[in-house]
């Protein structure tokens, strides 16, 4: 039986998050660039552009996705968080042309889950986004699917160096489901087994039955 070091744990569907999967950990050190809207005393030692004691209010910085969440407050506003532009008007236009051109790694590896993730910060934008995405991922699924089942035993590096990190893992679910039902076509499939509690009552049923 095939063993493994790591049992992959998947990613959190939409704007939750899994601190178990290695992919939001990724995804969660992905920075945006913010901007401080209050004075923020003794930090200056991590600005490291400016000499002053303090980072002052409008300095603007590449902060990870996990602390502008952390810092965003809607009630108080510490610091405001700018759109990446993949996410921004013109390209939503690109992708509602034909999301299936778009070449979805070099835009960051994880498109629909980084896009998910800005849904927090309250954007005017946050339902053209929405669906955005939705109907990105609904335009390229289909043809994602039909690849991953017409790609048996075959080299599928050129077919998944344009998914984004969930695409990736759709293709490969498909594949490990094709090369199952293949496996059981040819009668390779593994046989049914007991299960180890159902054989231990077994014999203990015997040893009752037995004088």
């Amino acid at each position: 039986m095939d063993t493994q070091s790591y049992t992959p744990v998947h990613p959190g569907v939409g704007m939750d998050e899994n601190f178990f999967s290695l992919d939001d950990i990724l995804l969660s050190h992905e920075r945006l660039s913010s901007r401080t809207e209050c004075t923020f005393p003794r930090l200056g030692f991590l600005e490291k552009s400016s000499d002053s004691h303090d980072i002052p209010e409008g300095t603007k910085m590449e902060l990870p996705l996990w602390m502008s969440k952390g810092l965003y407050e809607r009630k108080r506003r510490v610091v405001s968080v700018e759109l990446p532009k993949v996410y921004k008007e013109g390209w939503r236009t690109v992708f509602s042309a034909d999301p299936k051109v778009v070449d979805l790694q070099k835009m960051g590896p994880y498109y629909y889950g980084l896009g998910s993730q800005m849904l927090h910060f309250d954007s005017p934008e946050n339902t053209e986004i929405a669906q955005a995405l939705l109907q990105t991922f609904i335009g390229r699924f289909r043809r994602t699917m039909d690849s991953s089942q017409n790609a048996y035993n075959e080299d599928t590096s050129a077919l998944v160096e344009r998914l984004d990190c969930l695409e990736r893992n759709l293709f490969r679910a498909g594949q490990s489901g094709l090369n199952s039902f293949q496996s059981w076509e040819r009668g390779q499939a593994s046989q049914l087994t007991a299960s180890n509690l159902v054989l231990n009552y077994r014999k203990r049923k015997i040893t009752d039955l037995q004088p």
